[in-house]
């Protein structure tokens, strides 16, 4: 059973905490019904649809109740009834029931994250979990991580001019980087070697995250044993792998496509218009994955309560996954309308990110 982080759920309201069931049960086949269908639903249609059996007009009473509370609304008049962003996430906390995945739902991620992973570089394996998840949830999927997850194997200083040098880190799964790096004035080669050689005994194996505790512990225990100069280089190159800032994480999208299917109108079009502009806005959609970096399972973000997605009416539903110490190092869910199928998506999301950890913790 998926966990759904409690952090940003609605506060109690005191309205909603007297429905009675036969106007939950009303409210449940409304939403229902416009997640199945998009489209608004009528008093005729539900007094056809619920267990207890009521008139049209008596539907209709217990559906202007439901409107003053606000978890309702009528999108022109005289038309049927769809949920408001504060109905869909009072459905969500407090009347939906999260399912769980099928064994063949489990094997189908397992597998395919598990092909990639023994061959090829973390970085491959998320996008075969996005492209999966993608698939699946039929949404557009997005995973936010951070490029020092690589595990390193080598790291050599290639000295540029008096006050440059040019770092190249080589990860076990063979993606290179090259980074600039400011040195203090007068370093000879010779310091650029023995930082190199002091970094290689210390890194190999381990994400430049965990690596820089360690290194500023081992720089404070041998500093008499090293140069000067080499010190210096060595705490420069510290200091620029604390990760967090744009440069070092990077956003992976799939499944665009997705999203331009099942529109009823031009309402739809034009929101996943906007939507498609908010995805190239890779400073906002950072911010917000960014939100569920300290949680503990699931997060919900629906339409406007995330500012990047209010003009979309979008919703997000997103995991963060851990490396093999138990550190946060991503986040990975799926970005598509309102009216996703909640109770699907959320343990897909769950069980993906679960998958990834595994996978990162070897």
């Amino acid at each position: 059973m998926a966990h759904i982080d409690p952090i940003g759920l609605i506060a109690p309201h005191a309205g909603l905490a007297q429905l009675n069931e036969r106007s939950r049960e009303i409210f449940r086949q409304i939403v229902e019904s416009y997640l199945a269908t998009g489209e608004p639903v009528g008093s005729r249609n539900i007094a056809r649809l619920i267990t207890v059996p009521l008139s049209p007009a008596s539907v209709r009473n217990v559906m202007q109740d439901l409107e003053q509370l606000g978890l309702i609304y009528a999108p022109h008049t005289s038309a049927g009834r769809l949920p408001t962003e504060l109905g869909l996430r009072f459905f969500v906390d407090a009347l939906m029931q999260v399912g769980d995945l099928t064994e063949p739902e489990r094997q189908s991620i397992e597998a395919q994250l598990a092909s990639v992973g023994k061959a090829q570089s973390v970085e491959a394996a998320l996008g075969e979990a996005l492209s999966r998840l993608s698939g699946l949830t039929r949404a557009a999927a997005v995973v936010l991580t951070t490029k020092s997850n690589a595990r390193m194997k080598h790291i050599e200083f290639v000295r540029l001019d008096p006050d440059r040098a040019l770092v190249i880190l080589v990860s076990e799964d063979g993606q290179v980087e090259n980074r600039i790096l400011a040195v203090p004035a007068g370093v000879p080669s010779s310091a650029l070697v023995e930082a190199s050689n002091f970094l290689n005994a210390r890194i190999r194996g381990r994400t430049l995250a965990e690596a820089r505790g360690e290194l500023e512990i081992a720089l404070a225990r041998d500093h008499a044993e090293l140069d000067q100069l080499t010190q210096k280089v060595i705490e420069a190159g510290v200091a620029s792998w604390s990760g967090g800032n744009d440069d070092q994480r990077q956003l992976i999208v799939r499944g665009h496509g997705n999203l331009l299917e099942d529109l009823h109108a031009l309402d739809d079009l034009e929101r996943v218009r906007l939507l498609f502009e908010d995805l190239e806005t890779k400073r906002g959609v950072i911010d917000l994955l960014g939100r569920a970096e300290t949680a503990e399972g699931v997060r919900i973000f629906i339409g406007s309560e995330n500012k990047l997605f209010s003009l979309s009416g979008s919703s997000t539903i997103v995991a963060p996954y851990s490396d093999a110490a138990g550190h946060i190092v991503g986040v990975l869910g799926v970005i598509g309308p309102t009216r996703l199928n909640y109770a699907r998506v959320i343990p897909m999301v769950d069980y993906t990110a679960r998958v990834m950890s595994q996978m990162l913790g070897g």
